[in-house]
């Protein structure tokens, strides 16, 4: 793996995850007085949980990227550029949707297609390099498990 392009995606998810802090706010009113699951976590467990993820998503990124370019397999290298981004814009705009937008169905709805385009990430990194396709599994899994929470406030909440 190149230094530099482990600084290009760690530089792109640090500013995924500073996007993503800047919407956040679980001390508002308007989510304090949301109906939530009762197997929902509690606030602290999430930067516990997307830290690790992100760290990972960084370094796993730069692995396949390098990988395929090595290979000579730059047209796949353009297309995993590419399904990194959107799922990078996805991952913060699940924040400003749910928070600032509070729009919880909406919410609900992009974070599905963020679960896919994490789970396509996850065969992306596989396909170039599958050891690192096995690292990125949980953040896909996460993805998939944060669709399941924001469907179920949204289904708490449907005047919200």
């Amino acid at each position: 793996m190149r230094l530099t392009t482990l600084l290009t995606t760690s530089a792109s998810v640090a500013g995924t995850a500073v996007a993503g802090v800047l919407a956040t706010d679980p001390d508002s009113l308007w989510y304090r007085t949301l109906r939530k699951p009762e197997w929902q976590p509690p606030s602290t467990v999430f930067p516990l949980v997307w830290t690790p993820l992100y760290a990972g998503l960084a370094v796993t990124s730069a692995v396949a990227l390098d990988e395929l370019e090595e290979s000579g397999r730059r047209t796949e290298r353009a297309a995993y550029r590419r399904a990194l981004t959107a799922n990078l814009v996805l991952n913060a705009g699940w924040s400003w949707l749910f928070w600032r937008g509070r729009r919880p169905w909406l919410a609900a709805a992009e974070c599905a297609v963020l679960a896919v385009s994490s789970a396509d990430l996850v065969r992306r990194t596989s396909r170039a390099r599958p050891v690192a396709g096995a690292a990125l599994a949980p953040y896909a899994a996460w993805c998939g498990f944060a669709t399941v929470l924001s469907t179920a406030i949204a289904m708490k909440n449907p005047r919200r």
